[in-house]
C-alpha cells in the first residue's frame, strides 16, 4: 500500500512539476588501477565508459533562488553623520589616542628604569650570568611590549591625519 502511494505521488509530482523533476543516474566505473568507483557525473561516465547502476527521479522542489542583490543605497531613515559631527568624533579620537600614547610612554620609561635598576643589582645566588638574564627577561619583554604599543599608537595618530 505504501509503495502504491509513493508511485501515485511520483506520478502526480511529475505532472504537477514537470520542469522540476530531474533524473539522476548513478554510474559504476572501473579505474585504471582496477578499483570501482561510483559517480553521478554523466560526462565522466561517458568518457570512462561506465555502466548505469540505478536511475532515480528527484521530484523535490528546487531551493528558492538567492535574493537579488540590492545596490548599496541607504534608506532615508538611516542616520547620517554631518561633517561637523565627523570632525568632532575625530577630535575626540585624537585626544584619546594622545592620552594613551602619553600613558604608554610613561609606562615605557618606568620599565626602562626598572631594567636599569635590576641590571645594577646582582645577588649572591646568581653566580651564573644566565640566571641574571633569566631574571631580567620579563622586564625586557615588558619594554618590548610598550615599545610596540607606542609605535602602534603613533601609526593610528598618523592615520587620523589622512
Amino acid at each position: 500500500m505504501v509503495a502504491v502511494r509513493a508511485l501515485i505521488f511520483v506520478a502526480f509530482a511529475l505532472q504537477a512539476w514537470p520542469a522540476l523533476a530531474q533524473r539522476t543516474a548513478i554510474f559504476k566505473c572501473q579505474g585504471a588501477d582496477g578499483r570501482w568507483t561510483y559517480t553521478d557525473d554523466k560526462r565522466r561516465a561517458e568518457k570512462e565508459k561506465c555502466e548505469v547502476v540505478t536511475t532515480q527521479i528527484n521530484v523535490a522542489p528546487p531551493p528558492p533562488p538567492p535574493p537579488a542583490r540590492q545596490q548599496a543605497r541607504s534608506p532615508s531613515s538611516f542616520p547620517k553623520e554631518s561633517p561637523t559631527e565627523r570632525a568632532t568624533a575625530k577630535g575626540r579620537q585624537r585626544e584619546i589616542l594622545e592620552k594613551e600614547l602619553v600613558a604608554e610612554e610613561q609606562d615605557l620609561a618606568k620599565a626602562k628604569q626598572a631594567l636599569a635598576e635590576q641590571e645594577a643589582v646582582r645577588t649572591g645566588e646568581e653566580r651564573n650570568y644566565a640566571k641574571v638574564l633569566e631574571r631580567l627577561q620579563p622586564i625586557k619583554d615588558r619594554i618590548e611590549t610598550h615599545e610596540k604599543n607606542v609605535e602602534a599608537l603613533k601609526r593610528e595618530l598618523a592615520n587620523l591625519n589622512r
